[in-house]
């Protein structure tokens, strides 16, 4: 098993690449979709978060009122880490459960974790690699707006948020610059993935960087 940390600030790209190298055979474990599932209703992580911030945080269907949740922790870096108190020690879970599955079935799998917050996040994980998306933050923001149509100040916010640049460049064993043309991102994203190959052939290394979801 080879395992790879990808990451990247909101509307980096990160995500595209990790689909795309799941498409050349990577196995994609998707933190952002753990986190959906570690707070799915009949969930610990879902009670805690009632208990923490309210029954205004959970619609009628029982589940997760996400918009409601955001609009209190976004702005509120105390609550943010109140809510990745709760919500990482889930993920990691299941994170651990993903890959142990994924190792089971191939022994010698490249599993890349897309997991947005690995530089912000303290949980211990050693990556074998640590892959990170960048783009300048006036490009993510205008991403934000135009395809995910946030407003400029709730792009502002959700960027002021995460990490800075400077840190999670500081993780980087690989960067892709994904400021020019998607092709430009894909052929790096090939290039990454022959590199993978080559190092999985030769067994882990272990960068022995802590990070999680």
């Amino acid at each position: 098993m080879f395992l790879v940390g990808l990451t990247g600030g909101i509307g980096s790209g990160k995500s595209t690449i990790a689909r795309h190298l799941a498409g050349l055979g990577a196995v994609h474990i998707d933190a952002d979709q753990l986190a959906r599932d570690a707070v799915e209703p009949g969930t610990a992580a879902l009670d805690l978060i009632r208990d923490a911030f309210g029954e205004n945080v959970i619609a009628e269907d029982g589940r997760l009122n996400r918009a409601a949740l955001g609009a209190l922790v976004f702005s509120d870096p105390k609550a943010l880490a109140t809510l990745n108190g709760i919500v990482h020690p889930a993920v990691r879970a299941l994170t651990e459960k993903r890959i142990a599955e994924a190792t089971s079935k191939d022994p010698g799998a490249v599993i890349v974790y897309d997991v947005p917050l690995l530089a912000e996040a303290k949980l211990p994980r050693s990556y074998d690699l640590i892959v990170v998306a960048h783009a300048d933050a006036g490009t993510r923001r205008e991403r934000l707006v135009s395809l995910r149509g946030m407003s400029p100040e709730e792009a502002d916010r959700r960027i002021g948020v995460q990490a800075s640049d400077e840190e999670r460049l500081a993780l980087a064993d690989v960067v892709i610059d994904t400021d020019g043309t998607l092709a430009e991102t894909l052929r790096q994203a090939n290039d990454l993935w022959a590199k993978l190959i080559e190092k999985s052939s030769d067994g882990p290394k272990g960068s022995n960087v802590s990070g999680g979801a």
